[in-house]
């Protein structure tokens, strides 16, 4: 179905805000960046939630009621809510979870030490009582992130039952829309524990999350020369369905 716009399309603007989203989380499932990248993902999220937002509203005044759903739905979540999110996991390691994995390991080195003070264990003490400080941390952020397993559970839910409006749309965006179904099933399975192992997910949805952004980048590109030029600058495969 067209849709006759009262401005131009903002849908080139927010496929190249969700190339971001994806570009950075990409890089973080691929363990491109660590916890100390998180507030600088979560400020460029932020940036793309207002881009999407307002993709959002302008195609919902132009009646156009998948692509402003959806882009309604991942400004509030993919970008604002997980914006929080990154923000709210650097700050808990960081400044909650870190320290008191430290705390405790080195309380219980200096208890089976027999000693009251930190500087009397030895080096090797030291180091022993180090080593299980990640380890500890990661159990407590395992336990944290499992509601957003859940929460994303609704996400991908919502996004492959519409899936099937997108049919109507060019073959390779729903190919883009199927393509972000696995990843956020996959996100699901690694925040869950319910099935999978994140050594196996994690790059699996990395790799994914980049082609999305390449295929967001070029579909944005598409609409936008062959709008221009009002012939097919960049080549954009039929509907499955007419």
């Amino acid at each position: 179905m067209a849709h006759e716009h009262s401005f131009a399309t903002p849908a080139p603007a927010g496929l190249a805000a969700l190339a971001v989203a994806c570009f950075g989380f990409g890089a973080v499932f691929l363990g491109k960046v660590d916890i100390s990248g998180f507030p600088l993902l979560a400020a460029w999220l932020i940036g793309g939630g207002i881009v999407q937002y307002t993709t959002a509203v302008m195609e919902l005044k132009d009646h156009n009621i998948t692509g402003g759903n959806v882009f309604l739905f991942f400004s509030a979540f993919f970008m604002f809510g997980a914006a929080l999110s990154v923000f709210a996991k650097w700050y808990t390691i960081s400044f909650v979870f870190g320290p008191k994995a430290a705390k405790d390991a080195m309380d219980a080195a200096m208890a089976a030490a027999g000693v009251a003070d930190i500087k009397m264990l030895t080096p090797e003490q030291l180091a022993a009582a180090k080593a299980g400080i990640g380890k500890a941390v990661g159990a407590m952020v395992g336990k944290m992130v499992h509601v957003e397993g859940w929460t994303w559970m609704a996400g991908a839910a919502f996004l492959t039952a519409v899936t099937p409006a997108y049919a109507k749309s060019s073959s390779l965006m729903f190919l883009l829309v199927v393509l972000v179904d696995i990843v956020l099933w996959c996100i699901v399975g690694i925040d869950s524990g319910w099935y999978g192992t994140p050594a196996t997910l994690k790059p699996i949805t990395g790799w994914l999350l980049v082609a999305v952004g390449w295929i967001g980048i070029y579909m944005a590109g598409a609409v936008t020369c062959n709008t221009v030029y009002g012939k097919p600058v960049f080549f954009v495969p039929k509907p499955l369905v007419k």
